[in-house]
């Protein structure tokens, strides 16, 4: 009579999948839920972008105060133009200035956190030698500092280098970042130790170790720094509005707080040009990002 009373197995199995199958759908809905109120706000961008100057302000009446009720945003404007693409790409020579501001500067930063990043990472992934442990973890101590706390010394520092109000201000600190350093290293740290082994017992040196073996099995890691390197120095606007006084020596990324919300449709074209180099290296980068991602949370 019990066995009867039982559920058959397979009853108890399609119970499992359906549970998962909800879970699943679950999470995949506040996922999904997430990236919509995240990405909002970059999908008014290239619509506001083609708005004229009279649908803006009407749009943005509430916001003004000159209107009553809420603003109501439409992705596609009614009447579009590029107005504001030709205002900044042909009348605003102070943008260009800006934009090859923050190409030396990026460029610089990466260069740099190649030169100084990328052997320190190979050291303390391939080598093992007294203080390393310690050492590690001031890197990783000094990654999780955040820049207000350090903005004194930094400083005051380059008070006495009279590097104050010049790109290497913010060029200098940045190269020194630990934080390349930390995703480079988890990226050395999937090679198997086997291989390095075998290679120094065939006679090869630690430089043809690096460039032979480490080089191209640990690129991802290499890249994803690089990727998120250039993510976060194309953006830069905390160290340059410390150290920098000057406007000509600005990067792009302060040029666009200097424009009022009277001029938002130019504002948002400006949103858009910015948007779009970083938006490509992302593309290109995508698949290193991830991976370089996934070593953080790979225990070593």
């Amino acid at each position: 009579m019990e066995s009867r009373l039982k559920a058959p197995a397979w009853a108890a199995q399609m119970c499992g999948v359906w549970r998962k199958r909800k879970m699943i759908w679950l999470a995949a809905g506040i996922c999904a839920a997430a990236a919509a109120l995240i990405c909002a706000p970059l999908l008014m961008i290239p619509g506001g972008a083609l708005m004229d100057g009279a649908e803006m302000k009407r749009i943005l009446a509430p916001v003004l105060g000159e209107g009553k009720g809420f603003a109501v945003w439409h992705l596609l404007p009614f009447y579009p133009t590029i107005g504001h693409f030709r205002r900044l790409l042909i009348e605003s020579p102070a943008f260009y200035r800006l934009f090859w501001n923050t190409v030396g500067m990026t460029a610089a930063i990466l260069s740099g956190q190649l030169v100084v990043g990328l052997p320190s990472a190979w050291a303390f992934a391939a080598f093992r030698f007294r203080g390393r442990d310690f050492l590690f973890g001031l890197y990783v101590v000094l990654m999780l500092l955040p820049f207000q706390v350090m903005l004194l010394p930094q400083y005051i520092v380059l008070q006495k280098l009279h590097l104050y109000n010049h790109p290497a201000a913010v060029i200098l600190p940045a190269i020194f970042s630990t934080f390349p350093v930390f995703i480079m290293y988890r990226g050395f740290t999937q090679i198997d130790a086997g291989i390095m082994e075998a290679a120094r017992l065939d006679g090869a040196g630690e430089i043809q170790i690096f460039l032979h073996i480490g080089l191209p099995l640990g690129k991802m890691g290499i890249q994803a720094a690089m990727v998120l390197s250039f993510l976060e120095y194309w953006n830069l606007v905390e160290q340059p509005m410390a150290f920098l006084e000057e406007q000509a020596q600005w990067p792009l990324s302060l040029y666009l707080p200097q424009i009022g919300i009277s001029q938002a449709g130019f504002a948002f074209a400006v949103s858009v040009v910015v948007l779009i180099p970083a938006l490509f290296v992302f593309a290109l980068g995508q698949d290193a990002l991830e991976e370089g991602i996934a070593y953080i949370g790979v225990k070593g």
